[in-house]
């Protein structure tokens, strides 16, 4: 019952899709990081969905590619998307590190954020209109990749700040176990990946771990560490950058 606990943590936490409320005890937070790719498996499912639904009642290019773009911010809530606008605010504030953490917590979203927010859903939708039905069918992968890896961050990166969401999860989480979870799933996503051919199968796999390398060495220059805000941001160009990927090596016959 505790890992129902945990995998229902999870997904009250980083999805819309309403679920019976549990008590958040010690020992299930152990474990609720474990679950958090699982999420990427769900929105990969209703995407695959909404665009086959889409297919069959023969919608156009533009609201499959819209369409395409908004599923992940509607299953998730935005939860991740925040974080985003709230790191390309503290970002473009080029102030101090401790001015960036305050930047963080504000609760107000500044015109950097909206800018940001309107370039990347440009991005997303015109990548994800150059996928076909087999490449969309992957992106299943690349969310539980993603999250895998925001995941090991949490309780492997140093941390900006002991109080806030990605401290409250690392410290009650089984560190060893997370990991070796996490590590898992990686090699599972990779596999999947590779589905797409060997050399465009490379290629996002090589973007994968460059967005990691530079998530890694932002968080720690340019705030000391990493916070829930950061992982958010990491998962959204994560996510972005796979996306492009993709459509490149479609429009350049890798695929």
């Amino acid at each position: 019952m505790n890992l129902l606990g945990s995998f229902l943590i999870a997904l009250s936490m980083y999805s819309k899709i309403p679920v019976p409320q549990v008590e958040w005890t010690k020992e299930r937070m152990k474990y609720a990081m474990c679950f958090f790719p699982l999420i990427g498996l769900i929105t990969g499912a209703v995407l695959v969905l909404f665009i086959w639904l889409a297919k069959r009642l023969g919608a156009g290019e533009l609201f499959m590619a819209l369409g395409g773009a908004a599923v992940p911010l509607l299953v998730t809530g935005g939860i991740h998307m925040d974080g985003f606008l709230d790191v390309t605010d503290a970002r473009r504030s080029y102030g101090s590190r401790e001015k960036k953490l305050e930047i963080l917590k504000d609760p107000h979203t500044g015109a950097f954020a909206i800018i940001g927010l309107g370039v990347y859903l440009l991005l997303y939708g015109a990548a994800f209109s150059e996928l076909e039905f087999s490449d969309i069918c992957l992106l299943s992968y690349v969310f539980v990749a993603e999250r895998a890896l925001s995941g090991l961050s949490v309780v492997s990166f140093p941390k900006a700040k002991k109080d806030g969401l990605a401290a409250e999860f690392s410290g009650k989480a089984k560190t060893k176990t997370v990991q070796f979870i996490m590590a898992a799933y990686l090699a599972a996503a990779a596999a999947g990946i590779m589905q797409a051919g060997a050399i465009s199968g490379i290629i996002c796999i090589v973007t994968a771990v460059m967005v990691f390398c530079y998530y890694y060495r932002m968080t720690v220059k340019e705030f000391g560490g990493m916070t829930g805000d950061l992982a958010g941001y990491f998962l959204q160009i994560f996510e972005l950058a796979l996306i492009i990927a993709m459509a490149a090596c479609r429009l350049a016959g890798l695929r």
